[in-house]
């Protein structure tokens, strides 16, 4: 598979723009980052690379002091997925309990609950903060028996420690047919038998509105309150809701979503601006 490097330059370079040009770039189809001193490499199949999206971003970038420039060349056709695992992926220890890895990791710390994936060129790292708020998240909570959905499931990361905390049964959801056949493998790689993983997006639970204990959506503000609606159609009183995806500055917004669709905030976390939103149904 052909892909197109961009490689992005900020000035003045800061961690926060990094992290918020990550994020928006990761919404036009860019896949995987790799983070360089004052300098982002994003990358993103030929066939999806869009100059007017990216000139888009770098207009409308909500830091109104970073200067945005890049340059853009073809990579060469290989397998990108085994280049990236190998040099830029690196095990994600979440406190003591979790530890996330790839097969071809070595010297892997022994913990409670030992997550392996592979995770391919969509895991990305830039987002790892929204990972380990939800998973911190998700070891503190009773999940024994209870029915989870893992709405926009990536690699279904989240749904795999759900599964291994007791919860069951589980769905996982993603819009994106390789996410799907991910997770499908990276369930068989855990041997976890009690999640199902679908194809589509918010409009099937507006469906068949199933309902669940504990919703999990680690997507992005606009699509959250867009679907929030969907996610309250499925929650029972007593449910809740996990939510992140988006940066402590969006929290009022997330608030006032839950709000308008009946739903209670309980508490938020935050990880280096990242936020994490707990909210219920009463």
């Amino acid at each position: 598979m052909v892909y197109i490097e961009v490689a992005f330059t900020l000035t003045p370079w800061s961690e926060t723009a990094q992290d918020v040009l990550t994020a928006l770039t990761g919404d036009i189809g860019f896949e995987s980052f790799v983070e360089e001193e004052n300098l982002l490499k994003a990358y993103i199949q030929q066939k999806l690379y869009d100059e007017e999206a990216i000139n888009a971003v770098i207009a409308d970038f909500p830091l109104p002091d970073v200067a945005i420039a890049y340059t853009a060349q073809e990579q060469e056709d290989k397998d990108w997925n085994e280049e990236w695992e190998k040099n830029f992926f690196q095990p994600i220890i979440i406190g003591d309990k979790c530890v996330i890895h790839s097969t071809f990791h070595k010297d892997i710390p022994k913990m409670e609950y030992d997550i392996l994936i592979n995770p391919q060129m969509s895991f990305g790292t830039g987002h790892h903060e929204t990972t380990n708020l939800i998973v911190s998240r998700l070891l503190e909570t009773e999940l024994k028996d209870k029915s989870v959905l893992d709405m926009g499931c990536g690699t279904s990361i989240l749904a795999i420690l759900a599964a291994k905390r007791g919860a069951s049964p589980i769905t996982a959801i993603d819009i994106d047919d390789w996410c799907v056949s991910n997770s499908a493998d990276n369930i068989r790689l855990n041997h976890i038998d009690c999640i199902t993983v679908r194809l589509g997006n918010a409009d099937v639970l507006r469906t068949e509105r199933p309902t669940f204990d504990l919703i999990i959506a680690n997507i992005n503000r606009n699509i959250l309150t867009t679907d929030m609606d969907a996610y309250a159609l499925c929650m029972k009183s007593g449910s809740r809701i996990f939510l992140s995806g988006f940066y402590v500055d969006d929290i009022p917004v997330i608030r006032q979503s839950l709000t308008t669709n009946g739903l209670t905030f309980v508490e938020h976390h935050e990880n280096n601006r990242w936020a994490m939103v707990v909210a219920e149904k009463v």
